[in-house]
C-alpha cells in the first residue's frame, strides 16, 4: 500500500508529446521526496504488443525501465506475447462468465485454467517465446546466475547509477524533441543517460544537447545505435536507444 500504482501509461495515447506532457505533470505532481512508479499493463488490460504492436512492445519496455522510480511490468509482456483469443466454453474467469460481454470477458491473455492444471490456449508466438525463455533461463542457470526479467536490458544498465537512483526530480529531465521522439536525461553525480524513443514508424533525427558529444551507445532496441557525426543520434523505425556519458 506505499506504492499506489501509477496507470497512466496503461491507456495514454502512444503519442511522442502527449506522453511527455504525462510525465512531466506526473514529475511535478509529486511532493519533496514522493517516489514515482510507473505500470505498463496489467490483466485487465490487453495486452502491450497486442495495443502497440510488436515493434513498439520493446520501446515501451525500454520507457518503463528508464523512467525515474519503480517500474512495474505484467508478466509476460517482457517475451512481446500479445494477446490470444479463449473459447468462451473454456473461460474460467468469474467475472467473465458472469459477464460475457464486459471488457473483462475481452481480455485474451493466456494463463493456466484454474483447478484444472491445464493451459489456455496459446498463440504460435506464445509457445515459442514460452520455449526461448525457458531456454534463456536454462543458460543463465548454467552459467552460475539465476533467471532473470529482460537480461540484454539489465545487465546493459544494472550498474549505472543514473537510471538505478533518482531520489530527486532534478534527476530526471525531458529533453527536446519533435515528431514521434521522446526524450528525456537520468543523472547521477557525473554520470548521464540519454533515453531517446522513436514512437513512430519512419526514421528521425534527435539532436542532442552539447554536453552530450562524448556519449557512447549502451543500448538499442533494433541494432547497433548510429551516432552522427554532426551531434545528432538517428532513430531508426520503432527504435528505442539508452545512450551514456560517464
Amino acid at each position: 500500500m506505499h506504492l499506489p500504482f501509477n496507470f497512466q501509461l496503461v491507456d495514454a495515447s502512444w503519442e511522442a508529446r502527449s506522453l511527455a506532457t504525462l510525465i512531466a505533470n506526473y514529475e511535478a505532481a509529486l511532493p519533496p521526496g514522493g517516489w514515482p512508479n510507473w505500470v505498463l499493463g496489467n490483466h485487465d488490460r490487453p495486452r502491450v504488443a497486442a495495443k502497440r504492436g510488436q515493434a513498439q512492445a520493446r520501446v515501451a519496455a525500454m520507457l518503463l525501465l528508464t523512467l525515474r522510480g519503480t517500474p512495474t511490468l505484467y508478466y509476460g509482456d517482457e517475451l512481446g506475447l500479445s494477446d490470444v483469443a479463449i473459447p468462451p466454453a473454456q473461460v474460467q474467469d468469474p467475472r467473465g462468465l458472469r459477464e460475457p460481454g464486459s471488457p473483462w470477458a475481452a481480455i485474451r491473455s493466456a494463463h493456466r485454467c484454474r483447478g484444472t492444471g491445464a493451459r489456455m490456449p496459446a498463440s504460435p508466438r506464445q509457445a515459442v517465446a514460452a520455449a526461448q525463455c525457458r531456454l534463456a533461463d536454462a543458460q543463465r542457470r548454467a552459467d552460475g546466475g539465476g533467471a532473470s526479467f529482460n537480461p540484454d536490458a539489465l545487465s546493459s544498465v544494472a550498474g549505472c547509477q543514473a537510471r538505478a537512483s533518482g531520489a530527486v526530480d532534478r534527476d530526471f529531465g525531458l529533453l527536446d524533441a519533435e515528431g514521434d521522439v521522446l526524450a528525456y536525461e537520468r543523472r547521477h553525480g557525473a554520470e548521464r543517460l540519454i533515453v531517446a524513443l522513436n514512437l513512430g514508424g519512419r526514421s528521425h533525427r534527435l539532436e542532442l544537447p552539447d554536453w552530450a558529444s562524448d556519449c557512447r551507445p549502451l543500448l538499442s532496441t533494433v541494432a547497433d545505435a548510429a551516432l552522427a557525426g554532426d551531434g545528432t543520434l538517428l532513430l531508426r523505425a520503432d527504435e528505442g536507444v539508452i545512450l551514456t556519458a560517464d
